[in-house]
């Protein structure tokens, strides 16, 4: 017969490996954070050009988060909905090595959300005004023009056009599988796989250009 002190060290043990219920998603963005060169540039960019402001700026000899002793200026600017984007700058590092491919800096960039066409249009005015070099493009469901940032850091200030884009959870689930299976499949077969996957891309954008989906 167990004892009352066992009965609760049973439970506890029980309680201990439950599964922990699901933390609270991600309400927003908080920051993100890029390396900067020359933070006074920096400033000037996002304060004159983007009209974020400067609302903090911490500088210590370590990271707090790793334990490095990597000294930094931190800095941070904020957007309409309090979300921010954030830089370091640190003495004596070295300069950002050069990219193998122009894909690594394309795919890495940061959308801004603004209300409507109109408004990104305007962004392309301004930007044009102040002599920053930009591209518009029409995705369809949204519609966004593309910069840099003195630190090279590619922007885009986008408006939506089709507000189910991101609801779109059976499309994104398909795909992913049918992503995984091609990869797999290619593996198993002792066949190119990033040739197999090139196959697939092409075949999905083939199907989409009939759609009307793909811009010129």
């Amino acid at each position: 017969m167990s004892t009352l002190s066992e009965s609760i060290e049973s439970e506890a043990d029980t309680a201990d490996h439950r599964s922990p219920e699901p933390p609270t998603i991600p309400q927003m963005l908080h920051h993100v954070a890029y390396i900067t060169y020359d933070s006074a540039a920096t400033t000037d960019f996002y304060t004159r050009i983007m009209g974020m402001p400067l609302v903090n700026a911490v500088m210590d000899d370590h990271l707090p988060s790793t334990g490095d002793r990597t000294p930094y200026f931190h800095t941070f600017f904020r957007m309409g909905d309090g979300s921010t984007l954030a830089f370091f700058e640190s003495p004596g590092l070295p300069p950002t090595p050069e990219v193998p491919t122009p894909a690594f800096k394309n795919f890495n960039h940061i959308a801004l959300e603004v209300p409507t066409r109109a408004d990104v249009d305007r962004w392309r005015d301004w930007l044009q005004a102040n002599g920053v070099e930009h591209q518009v493009v029409d995705h369809h469901v949204i519609y966004s023009v593309y910069f840099q940032d003195p630190n090279d850091v590619r922007l885009e200030i986008t408006a939506t056009m089709d507000a189910s884009w991101n609801a779109q959870e059976a499309v994104g689930a398909a795909l992913l599988n049918e992503w995984v299976n091609t990869r797999a499949a290619a593996a198993e077969a002792g066949e190119d796989v990033d040739e197999a996957l090139r196959g697939l891309i092409a075949r999905h954008a083939h199907q989409a250009q009939i759609k009307g989906q793909r811009t010129a």
